[in-house]
């Protein structure tokens, strides 16, 4: 795929048209298109202000901008999209939605053209199943924002043509990211290995064992993580992160291990939804209310190693049931989500027996099935094994 590759992108809201922006960087002439009256508009006028200010920066040389923005052009309808060789749909998370356009999007373009979906908990088998060439429908991932994100997780369904994930991992890294291949299950990698640093932190709090403040400050400090899961969740959205729960564990067939939280909920009914309101779990007009707390430096310990050992079973899990390589799983975590290292690295530093151990205890006193060890992690910490050696093989015992 050759950079003179025109590139639709349908849907001109943050993801749409930041996928846009990174498309025309690479060299894409690029078509945008919405069904909203003036948001093709209002993304290019975004995105001529962001160039400005890349230019004030010596990011970007005047000519460079000007030749950026050039490449993006409107679209009207959807048979604006027909000269395309990739399309790429950004538009609301709902299945009926994105299958209605996934149908007219077939119609409207060449039979060659490859149809994806920038979904971050959808399955690309279903939203395939609107189109009669299922073969050419594909997931391109990307994460916000998306010109400087560089995680791009590519997800095949299950008609997906076989050759298709090589071609578009090669034009993502063609763009300049770092994509990973993933098995159409729900929540791909990132968004499915990540659910406990929300959901056992909110857990944490419920319990009464640290406020959120202290939670946070546990997971920086201890845990070497950017940001703490509170103030992640206020700054991804609330309202965002309990759909993205609720999607996984609903499409989990409701694993108590992707349960939602009454606390999230409570918040998003509020309408503390984070930092676009002002308010989430923290008051965002009140530095005070982030003030990092005093803490024991061992009861911060044992709150991270709590979240961590749930984070490793999960990614453990994944491996196991072929969702991703270990080395796509741990590559997608740091690249999407900022983690300080590969979880099944990490898992190595003291052992799958120690992550067992505190797997088991946990189930014992808690008496429920989300805090089951996986069966990869058990098997590997009876035979002594690494995931660095090879460990995933289901057959370690």
């Amino acid at each position: 795929m050759e950079n003179h590759l025109r590139v639709g992108v349908i849907g001109a809201g943050t993801m749409g048209a930041g996928i846009a922006q990174v498309a025309a960087q690479t060299g894409h002439p690029v078509v945008l298109y919405d069904t909203r009256n003036g948001a093709v508009e209002h993304a290019l006028n975004a995105l001529s202000g962001t160039l400005e200010k890349l230019v004030a920066k010596g990011k970007f040389t005047r000519p460079e901008a000007d030749a950026l923005l050039s490449r993006i052009t409107p679209a009207s309808t959807l048979d604006g999209l027909s000269g395309c060789g990739l399309t790429v749909e950004a538009i609301v998370e709902d299945l009926a939605i994105k299958k209605q356009l996934f149908a007219a999007l077939e119609e409207a373009t060449a039979p060659g053209t490859i149809l994806a979906s920038n979904t971050s908990s959808l399955a690309i088998t279903a939203i395939a199943s609107a189109c009669k060439q299922p073969e050419r429908v594909i997931g391109l991932h990307f994460f916000n924002p998306a010109p400087l994100m560089p995680l791009v997780e590519v997800v095949p369904g299950l008609l997906t043509s076989p050759t298709l994930p090589a071609d578009c991992v090669e034009l993502m890294r063609a763009w300049g990211k770092v994509p990973v291949i993933c098995k159409d299950t729900p929540g791909f990698i990132v968004n499915r290995v990540a659910r406990p640093f929300y959901g056992d932190s909110l857990r944490i709090f419920e319990e009464g064992i640290a406020d959120m403040a202290g939670i946070d400050h546990a997971l920086k400090s201890e845990g070497g993580f950017r940001m703490g899961p509170f103030e992640l969740m206020d700054l991804i959205g609330n309202d965002i992160n309990l759909a993205v729960t609720r999607s996984v564990w609903e499409a989990m067939f409701f694993d108590p291990r992707y349960k939602p939280s009454l606390t999230q909920q409570r918040q998003v009914e509020s309408g503390r939804l984070g930092r676009k309101t002002g308010r989430g779990y923290f008051d965002h007009t009140d530095p005070a209310s982030t003030a990092v707390p005093n803490m024991d430096p061992a009861f911060a310990r044992s709150i991270t190693e709590r979240v961590l050992a749930m984070l490793i079973n999960e990614a453990a899990d994944a491996l196991f049931l072929g969702v991703a390589t270990k080395e796509d799983l741990d590559l997608a975590m740091i690249k999407g989500v900022n983690y300080p290292k590969g979880l099944l690295a990490w898992a190595d530093e003291q052992g799958a027996a120690h992550w067992v151990e505190v797997l088991n205890a946990l189930q014992a006193d808690y008496g429920e099935d989300r805090y089951r060890a996986s069966l990869l992690l058990r098997r590997m910490a009876r035979a002594g094994a690494a995931f660095s050696a090879g460990g995933e093989e289901p057959g370690v015992n």
